[in-house]
């Protein structure tokens, strides 16, 4: 039970911290209490992708007739959608532990918790303790939904992402709490399947941390589709009723209203799970509920590393993977490149899709940058027209002294796929020079993101 590199929790930070490290020959054991994979393959970005695809589908079934293409009496079972959802995750899961196995990584089930130097204590279900001793220990315990006061999901009325994820009636009216990504992609399936959905969100704009065009561009296109959306809205109570949930709302000019749904999903955010881990007795420090890292993700605590949810933002499954390597390649005594946060892709899989890295517009003018701004329109790109998906925009930001790209931000089908290209661009230092001289194929859909690039300097072609 002696280890170079012990992990507590096999999520997307924790397995692949266990998986580099078994590669630069390192013993490694990975400690999990309950699925491998994490939250974000078990409860979160894969299932809900899954159930996301099932309504992309249905979508495209109802305007079968614009194609050309006939589907009549169109219908769904909420439980065979479920079914898929859970299906998919269940055989990634199992992709984890066959990862695990062939790297020759011990997979020790139960809770771990520090233990004094170099030692994590193993807590099974059924309460059996054990010391599993490491010269390294990373924890990549993740995180967990945030729970408003008296506003906890209880299963029936008030959901969380988990009752999200496997409904077992479709609700005939929705409240959705919060308009990030979690929230925004849970609106859009229960919408396309037909809920009534009503999004509330505390601040000015939805997407918060989106670009403000972006932004109004989707809101535009949500109310479309028939949401009701609310934002510099505050939820004050909910009253559970025999059989629907009264929510009491107040707007930024003070009026109070109550609105009457079936179903409430609470998406206000996340918790570390920093508790129970045994970080009181030791150096670690925790700002904001977040544990304190440098640059490769050692803590204050000599031995000690923290990866993903635990550490400061962005709450991301991709950045919690890049951490684990960067984290390991340093214990392995690697010189490994550290990461720019600001060149982290974010995504949302609503419909349309939004996906951004960088800069948004008002940052960079806040930060005094002189920028130079381009943008497309998907109406005017030919792949988009054959597609039929003409709803959509990319918008780029240059440095109009240097070239250099500072953000990209785009709305619309596929974009969850083309911004790594921009992202790829902004890791290699580009500059509007390469992007305009890079032969992009036609007929596709990223050709817009050239265009996007020419018009920032006043030579779009084909709008």
């Amino acid at each position: 039970m002696n280890y170079d590199v012990v992990i507590i929790g096999a999520g997307p930070g924790g397995y692949v911290a266990a998986i580099r490290a078994s590669q630069l020959g390192l013993k490694v054991a990975v400690i999990e209490r309950e699925h491998l994979g994490g939250i974000c393959l078990n409860w979160g970005c894969i299932p809900t992708k899954a159930l996301l695809r099932s309504a992309e589908i249905l979508r495209y079934m109802k305007h079968a007739k614009e194609f050309g293409l006939s589907a009549d009496n169109v219908s769904f079972s909420l439980e065979e959608i479920v079914k898929r959802s859970r299906a998919v995750s269940k055989q990634l899961s199992g992709g984890v532990g066959g990862l695990l196995k062939k790297n020759k990584i011990d997979v020790i089930d139960g809770s771990g918790s520090l233990k004094g130097k170099g030692q994590v204590e193993v807590t099974t279900k059924d309460g059996k303790k054990s010391i599993v001793s490491g010269k390294h220990i990373i924890l990549a315990t993740g995180a967990r939904a945030r729970v408003l006061p008296n506003m906890e999901p209880d299963g029936k009325f008030i959901w969380s992402y988990r009752e999200a994820l496997v409904p077992t009636e479709m609700p005939k009216k929705l409240l959705v709490m919060g308009s990030g990504a979690i929230g925004i992609e849970f609106a859009s399936f229960y919408n396309t399947l037909g809920a009534e959905v009503t999004i509330v969100e505390l601040l000015p704009n939805i997407m918060p941390v989106e670009d403000l065009e972006i932004s109004a561009f989707a809101k535009k296109s949500f109310e479309k589709q028939g949401m009701n959306i609310l934002t510099s809205t505050k939820v004050l109570g909910i009253k559970k009723n025999s059989s629907t949930v009264t929510v009491s709302l107040e707007d930024a000019t003070g009026k109070k209203f109550d609105i009457e749904v079936d179903k409430v999903i609470s998406a206000v955010g996340i918790v570390a799970n920093i508790e129970n881990i045994g970080i009181e007795n030791t150096k670690i420090k925790v700002e904001k509920g977040h544990i304190v890292v440098d640059e490769f993700s050692a803590t204050a605590e000599t031995g000690v590393y923290a990866i993903g949810d635990i550490t400061e933002g962005p709450w991301l499954a991709h950045k919690a993977s890049h951490e684990a390597i960067i984290c390991v390649e340093k214990i392995a005594g690697l010189n490994p490149h550290t990461m720019n946060k600001s060149m982290i892709p974010g995504c949302t899989y609503a419909h349309p899709q939004v996906a951004s890295v960088g800069l948004t517009e008002q940052k960079a003018k806040e930060l005094g940058r002189n920028v130079k701004i381009g943008k497309f329109p998907f109406l005017a790109n030919g792949k988009a027209i054959a597609l039929g998906e003409t709803e959509g925009l990319i918008k780029v930001i240059f440095d109009a002294k240097t070239g250099e790209l500072l953000g990209a931000h785009m709305i619309g089908a596929e974009v969850t796929e083309m911004i790594q290209g921009y992202v790829v661009g902004m890791n290699l230092e580009t500059t509007e020079a390469e992007l305009m001289h890079t032969v992009f194929a036609h007929p596709t859909l990223s050709e817009m993101m050239h265009e996007a690039v020419l018009n920032a300097f006043g030579r779009t072609i084909h709008f």
